[in-house]
């Protein structure tokens, strides 16, 4: 671990620049605050108008205070901060928090004051929390530190968490403790100036003290970075986060349709799960999240057993469970038959085990139990209905009693009781969570068993394939050199091929004589398809003809294909045609490329043809992608069935397929100024399964793609004409 953030997160010294005496201040918030947390190490209060501040000594500047500073907590108006923050570093401090606003949140001269604020902070080799956030907390024996203006002082705990928002930040501090879940330490970002997420991601990977990471971002500033970092923690810890911001403003401005699909949340979502980052939409969610893996161990497997004393709430348990992708585990008959010698006889002993409205609380033990016990269990859900006069609060008592003496399987509790109950149990030290609704207990659990999925899931690797790269660079060239971004069919379809990407047999042609030999040497049945520098998309003017099975019925559609041109004015717009083999294949994929421009190349695949964008059934990765990635993307769409084959279809290559995702993820890896690209359809062959690109449409981003042909010409020493 990195100690660099220690001076902020472990100082023994705290200089408190901006304290002040007065109430409802910032500067004596924090100083409160400080003390009432009872700070193990000194404070020192700067204000050059007072003496004494809170009882401590009162210093002009921190450069009168006469021991060494460790971290500098900046509460003074926004045109202070810097002259302060020379001061620090005439000091020698080397960890400050600035608390400070008016900084880039209010526009450009802010912006442009943080940057300067920014420069000399890099330049004294500091490091700075903030601007404009709510503080710091470290909750840990031997620290012991609040400096933050929060309202509630933090119960110590496992989990550590991080904000953007700093009003949210001491929300989910004030939750938090209501629900009795302990921070390890607490840092509100702000502005994120320097540290940033991805910083604290990097400081909690081996602080002993945190166990999990809770997470609230509006953006990812660098998406690379975070990525790196975020999976070497998530193979420790889980981290749980909200990624505020779900708009997908821009997408609509693309012409492809992948990047009509593609939106800058989706782009998110799939970066988080490329790194094993835990989701969630909602506060409620995180806390309800937080709470399972504050108190479980990561389960073995999928496999949930459920015992209730009511047959309604089971089976509402039973649909959530199975909804979220878990498993009802199949009993013994051992465990069957335990249970059968102590439950009454109305009682069920099939998995939900109803233990009926008068069980006792030695059936709960006992139950249990039993369960634990049992090997075809690798998760436990206990649900009680107050009836029959037990108290849920003697129920929870005995289930965490029994966590206790059995602390490996993850247990979850859910007690259909009135909110008093919630309101005693979170009061007290509890070793398993508590839900009031099944529902909300099989979402928890299923998070649990997405760390596992997550722990258990290989690195991947980013396989390198043969290509001829050069010939898809001539290609390029060609069309810029003709002032064109985007490549024509046929462009599009040889650079496919030079890549390795199995496309159908196809030819050129500019008139019908032309297509009538191509076709006769391809054989029929064919499908022509126009070929133009001025229209993007075929089918919206009868441009892609298929089932053509004679030269005498290619001539005819020929000439209805220009009748059509001419009707719509477009007679000039016509290239030539394409004549290709007519794959026989039902079953229509789509893969595709955008470019987000702040998290880059998105990767799809999914349901395609005319389906693409009306049924969107399509999953993205952000670029590269290794393998793990590809076969997750695969399998992860509902049309995944359809692949596997149906009603006597047989089964695509699926190896074949995640390759072709591999080697247009290289493609756009050699060509990063690639902006778009759509195989759709992307036809699975009835004959050999094989994905085989039917269509292709390439955009690249003009000027950098000049930029980058010239330069890579000129180190070669050939430039293309």
């Amino acid at each position: 671990m990195s100690r660099e953030l220690d001076s902020i997160m472990r100082p023994q010294t705290i200089a408190i620049i901006g304290a002040s005496s007065r109430p409802g201040t910032i500067g004596n918030e924090i100083m409160s605050r400080l003390i009432e947390y009872k700070f193990a190490g000194m404070i020192y209060p700067i204000n050059p108008k007072s003496d004494k501040i809170c009882g401590f000594t009162a210093y002009k500047s921190v450069l009168d205070v006469p021991e060494k500073v460790d971290l500098a907590v900046i509460a003074v108006g926004r045109d202070h901060v810097m002259p302060v923050v020379d001061q620090c570093n005439e000091k020698n401090i080397k960890g400050i928090v600035v608390i400070s606003a008016g900084f880039k949140e209010t526009g450009s001269e802010g912006a442009e004051l943080e940057q300067q604020l920014l420069k000399k902070v890099q330049e004294y080799g500091m490091r700075m929390v903030g601007p404009n956030c709510l503080g710091v907390i470290n909750t840990a024996d031997g620290i012991k530190m609040d400096a933050s203006f929060a309202d509630a002082l933090p119960l110590a705990g496992n989990t550590a968490f991080t904000s953007q928002s700093g009003a949210l930040g001491a929300a989910i501090l004030n939750i938090s403790k209501d629900l009795n879940l302990g921070v390890s330490q607490f840092v509100s970002i702000g502005n994120a100036a320097d540290i940033t997420a991805e910083t604290l991601l990097d400081y909690w990977k081996e602080d002993d003290n945190t166990e999990q990471v809770l997470l609230y971002t509006e953006s990812i500033a660098d998406p690379q970075e975070f990525s790196r970092l975020a999976k070497e923690i998530t193979r420790k810890k889980p981290v749980v986060a909200i990624k505020a911001g779900r708009s997908a403003a821009g997408a609509s401005a693309a012409s492809s349709h992948t990047g009509s699909l593609a939106g800058a949340d989706l782009a998110a979502d799939a970066l988080l799960k490329q790194c094993g980052v835990i989701r969630v939409n909602s506060v409620k969610e995180m806390f309800d999240v937080a709470q399972s893996f504050a108190n479980c161990t990561i389960p073995e497997g999928k496999r949930v057993a459920i015992m209730t004393n009511a047959g309604g709430p089971g089976i509402m348990a039973t649909d959530a469970i199975c909804e979220h992708g878990l498993e009802i585990a199949q009993l013994t008959e051992e465990t069957k038959e335990y249970m059968r010698s102590y439950l009454a006889e109305a009682a069920s002993v099939k998995n939900p085990v109803d233990m009926i409205a008068s069980a006792p609380l030695d059936h709960y033990q006992k139950t249990l139990k039993a369960l634990i016990d049992d090997k075809n269990v690798d998760a436990i859900m206990v649900i009680y209905l107050p009836l029959m006069n037990l108290d849920p609060m003697d129920v929870s008592k005995v289930v965490m009693e029994i966590k206790e003496q059995y602390p490996k399987k993850p247990i979850i509790g859910v007690m259909m009781a009135k909110n008093d109950f919630f309101n005693r149990i979170n009061k007290i030290e509890t070793n398993i969570p508590f839900y009031q609704y099944p529902e909300t207990a099989a979402n928890a659990m299923s998070k649990l068993y997405a760390q596992r999925k997550w722990l258990d899931r290989p690195e991947g690797k980013l396989p390198s394939f043969n290509v001829d790269k050069n010939k898809a660079k001539e290609i390029i060239s060609k069309a810029l050199n003709e002032g064109r971004s985007q490549l024509t069919t046929l462009e599009s379809i040889d650079v496919l091929e030079a890549y390795g990407i199995r496309s159908c047999k196809y030819a050129f042609a500019t008139n019908a004589d032309e297509a009538t030999t191509e076709a006769n040497k391809i054989g029929y049945p064919v499908v022509m398809k126009i070929t133009s520098t001025k229209i993007s998309h075929k089918t919206e003017i009868g441009g892609v003809i298929v089932g053509i099975n004679s030269e005498e019925q290619l001539r005819n559609e020929y000439s209805a294909l220009l009748d059509r041109l001419k009707e719509k004015g477009l007679e000039d717009a016509l290239d030539g045609v394409i004549v290709q083999e007519m794959v026989k294949g039902e079953r229509e994929m789509v893969c595709g490329v955008a470019t987000d421009p702040q998290y880059g190349h998105l990767m799809m695949f999914g349901l395609g043809g005319i389906f693409v964008e009306t049924l969107k059934d399509v999953a993205f990765r952000v670029n590269p992608v290794t393998d793990i990635d590809v076969k997750e993307m695969v399998r992860s769409v509902k049309a995944y069935k359809l692949l596997e084959g149906a009603r006597g279809e047989i089964a695509a290559k699926i190896d074949q397929v995640e390759e072709t995702m591999l080697r247009l993820s290289q493609l756009v890896n050699d060509f990063s100024f690639i902006k778009e690209l759509d195989i759709n359809p992307l036809k699975i062959s009835d004959k050999t399964g094989e994905g085989i690109a039917v269509d292709g449409r390439i955009e690249v981003e003009f000027d950098k793609a000049k930029q980058a042909l010239e330069k890579s010409s000129v180190s070669t020493g050939s430039i293309p004409k």
